[in-house]
């Protein structure tokens, strides 16, 4: 752990001693001047923010031609987002690694998935390769948009429609038969401008039978309806079919000497999300009017890898939604005031459908299956109505003042399809249980305040602190879907638990610092203080090791994030991202041990990406670059007896541009061959990829 850190540290020290060499003339981003638009949902100035917002601009996004949100997310100081196969991934931001719904991930500001139908690859269902840039608002964000918004908000922007006709086109092939063709075109016609976007991906999988294919696609249609009204209507969808690993973690004997062995090559994975919005907004000199309605028709198949070993299903789960975010924002001349009041609704009937299957094993590997019974079938129907309101004033020029309070009033109405014998019941498969619960509606309501004050010191600097308060309600899964027991008692046990859980609280204290030095580096550096009340203690049947959840915990989190980008010569450039965290038990007892006073499992101190990227002419506007990723040990168990050593990436990219129409590019990742693991917990690892390389051709006309 010492020698990881110390590492770390040596590479940040470079990093900024690198910087300081910066000559005079650089003429780098700056991050003071940049506009943000998740903080309020509109165009707002960053140094005006009380919060930490990454930002990876459209053209940054698709330059690095990223074949997975990982290789593009930790461009972000403290985010760490892995591979679980195919398109899938979990996801660290001020939290440990983790499945749990603790994120907001939206698009154009519309939320991906509903509430109560959380994924934690929600990121699989948005076209990330050809959008218009990545917002990462990090903390608490429960105060604007409500559940799940605990460790941060992930706001992908889709493409400006072009000013005049344009087409680009670019096909790529890779290692493990990786092909990818992206197509994207548009044009303005009088009042109108439009955008259309193509994602076709096929890979063989660099493990064995982990193939899968993508089909996504944008249709983005922007109008001017008069000189103060606009609309914008936003269609997005993906079809995803892999199979999958996921996280299939394997024995430390095979991740040393056979990483691309599946021991679950019979799971699989179908994904089909579907997205529709308009969105309306009328603006004058002091007030703006927005409306968005949407839609949302989510389903998935899955035959899921990680409960195999102790309850294994087959399933659907669906949903489809319908809301509308509406909000009203004043300006008042008098202190620069800004009011904004708006509600958001949420109605979003599902289901699920379940078989328990029954396996068959050879060794360590599953290699085949047959559909069992049926132990869970129910419609539940998430349902959310909140208003909220948002404040802000600069009692003098250099202090900005926000403040905003959100009011969530939200709930499931059940209905088990089961037949009655099984309702307030339980369902056996052999020697295990299902709990059913009997048809009842479930109602929570929460207030989530935040306050916030930046300040102008200067120019070149300006620094901010605030206060978030944040909630996540249980999803549908951990009401209604209780896993498989030993008994028919217990069985029932879980189900009256699961129905008992309550919201997780949280608390969030931030301070921050952006600016520029005269020699032009730009730089933020953020502290947090983060507490999570009543979260949800997972503890284990000692037979079957099913989870069984129950409110009780308490956990900390505390970190420091830093960015820096520097103009190291002219055609040279460095970029570094780097944050050390401490993710802590505070009081964690379960049935059988107690962590309190133990850092939480795969929670890495050290996360860090730094990037060099060369720019000389003869490459015509292409570059040379090469990227540092480091990630820091971390317990791999909760009782911190074993630890995963942390690791250090090197990938390589370079490109060349044939005049303004035509560029070639090519990168490396894992340059080393480095063994390393995805992610790691108990005595087993999930392996990354080997090195892995890219190539193709981009045309535009």
């Amino acid at each position: 752990m010492k020698i990881q850190l110390l590492n770390s540290g040596k590479l940040f020290a470079l990093s900024c001693l690198c910087a300081s060499v910066t000559n005079a003339a650089f003429a780098a981003e700056q991050w003071m001047d940049e506009v943000v638009v998740t903080g309020t949902r509109e165009a707002v100035r960053k140094s005006e923010v009380a919060a930490t917002v990454g930002v990876i601009k459209g053209v940054e996004v698709r330059a690095a031609k990223a074949s997975h949100p990982s290789q593009i997310m930790g461009r972000v100081p403290g985010v760490w987002v892995n591979i679980t196969g195919g398109e899938g991934h979990q996801t660290a931001i001020r939290q440990p690694l983790t499945t749990n719904p603790v994120y907001a991930y939206l698009e154009d500001g519309i939320p991906v998935r509903s509430t109560g139908f959380f994924n934690h690859n929600a990121l699989y269902s948005v076209n990330m390769p050809q959008s218009g840039g990545i917002e990462v608002t990090k903390g608490p964000g429960s105060a604007l948009y409500g559940s799940d918004a605990i460790g941060g908000v992930v706001n992908v922007l889709s493409r400006r429609p072009p000013a005049s006709g344009e087409v680009e086109a670019s096909g790529e092939l890779g290692s493990f038969g990786w092909k990818r063709a992206l197509l994207s075109g548009g044009n303005s016609f009088g009042d109108n401008g439009v955008r259309a976007d193509l994602n076709l991906t096929r890979t063989d999988g660099w493990r064995q039978m982990t193939g899968y294919t993508r089909n996504s696609g944008t249709l983005r249609w922007d109008r001017a309806l008069s000189e103060d009204a606009t609309l914008k209507v936003l269609g997005t969808f993906s079809n995803i079919d892999q199979q999958t690993a996921g996280s299939s973690a394997i024995s430390l004997a095979d991740y040393s000497n056979n990483p691309t062995i599946n021991y679950t090559p019979i799971s699989l994975r179908k994904v089909n999300a579907l997205r529709l919005s308009a969105a309306y907004e009328k603006e004058t000199a002091n007030t703006l009017l927005s409306v968005t309605p949407y839609v949302r028709d989510d389903s998935m198949d899955l035959l899921a890898n990680w409960s195999l070993g102790y309850d294994p299903s087959t399933y659907n789960t669906s949903n489809r939604s319908f809301g509308v975010l509406a909000k009203y924002r004043m300006d008042f001349e008098a202190y620069r005031s800004r009011l904004i009041v708006g509600m958001d609704f949420d109605n979003s009937p599902g289901g699920r459908t379940e078989n328990s299957i029954r396996t068959t094993r050879v060794g360590s590997v599953y290699t085949a299956y047959t559909l069992g019974n049926r132990i869970y079938d129910y419609q539940v129907t998430y349902q959310g109505i909140s208003p909220y309101v948002h404040g802000e004033m600069s009692p003098t020029a250099a202090l900005r003042l926000t403040g905003g309070l959100r009011y969530d009033d939200m709930g499931y109405d059940f209905q088990n399809n089961m037949t009655p014998a099984a309702i307030s019941a339980v369902t056996s498969v052999g020697t295990k249980w299902y709990g059913q619960s009997a048809n009842t509606a479930k109602h929570y309501t929460h207030l989530s305040p935040k306050l916030g004050a930046s300040y102008t010191f200067s120019d070149s600097l300006n620094g901010f602190v605030t206060y978030n308060h944040s909630f996540r309600a249980p999803s549908e899964g951990q009401l209604f879907r209780p896993a498989a027991t030993t008994s028919a008692v217990l069985a029932q046990q879980i189900s009256a638990g699961n129905l008992a859980i309550k919201p997780i609280r949280v608390d969030s204290y931030e301070t921050g610092l952006r600016g520029k030095t005269a020699t032009g580096i730009s730089y933020e550096a953020s502290l947090y203080h983060m507490v999570k009340r009543d979260d949800i203690l997972t503890q284990k049947d000692p037979i079957t090791n099913a989870p069984i959840s129950v409110n009780g915990g308490q956990t900390l989190h505390r970190g420091l994030e830093i960015g820096i980008a520097a103009q190291v010569a002219d055609t040279l450039k460095l970029d570094v991202a780097y944050s050390y965290a401490k993710h802590t038990y505070d009081s964690w007892i379960t049935n059988n041990a107690n962590f309190t006073g133990k850092e939480m499992m795969q929670a890495p101190r050290v996360i860090a990406n730094t990037r060099l990227t060369y720019t000389p002419g003869f490459l015509q506007g292409g570059n040379f670059a090469a990227e540092l990723v480091s990630l820091g040990s971390y317990w791999m168990d909760d009782a911190n007896t074993t630890r995963y050593n942390g690791h250090d990436l090197v990938n390589l990219s370079g490109s060349y541009h044939f005049g303004k129409e035509l560029e070639l590019f090519a990168k490396v990742n894992n340059l080393s061959n480095r063994r390393f693991a995805e992610s790691a917990s108990g005595t087993t690892y999930a392996p990354g990829m080997p090195r892995i390389w890219y190539m193709g051709l981009q045309a535009k006309w």
